[in-house]
């Protein structure tokens, strides 16, 4: 069964910053990971991806403030969160993609809270 997991969740002051992270029980290495999110009444929003080989997107939301990367060694992928707002309010889903396109997992999300 593999597993997917995001952490580093929790409530952060508007302007503030926030660290979530995707490990998962499968070699990340191997997978594109993506960060979805999804605000309350609101459908899933697609936020940041980085490629098998470090390569990183990100959606015009949240260029600039947001940061993805890989820790191959930990077999963690982080997205820094800086000068939130409260619009990035949301449930912080990751998604691996198998490189050759053959598999993909979700997790089960991490809560961002941002408000005074």
């Amino acid at each position: 069964q593999v597993q997917v997991v995001e952490s580093g969740g929790g409530l952060v002051q508007p302007g503030g910053s926030l660290r979530v992270s995707c490990s998962a029980s499968i070699n990340i290495f191997d997978y594109h990971i993506d960060w979805y999110r999804q605000a309350p009444g609101k459908q899933r929003e697609w936020v940041a991806a980085v490629t098998s080989d470090g390569s990183p997107y990100y959606a015009d939301s949240v260029k600039g403030r947001f940061g993805i990367s890989r820790d191959n060694a930990n077999n963690v992928v982080n997205l820094q969160m800086n000068s939130l707002y409260p619009a990035d309010t949301a449930i912080y889903y990751c998604k691996a993609t198998h490189f050759s396109g053959s598999a993909n997992y979700w997790g089960q999300g991490t809560q961002v809270t941002v408000s005074s």
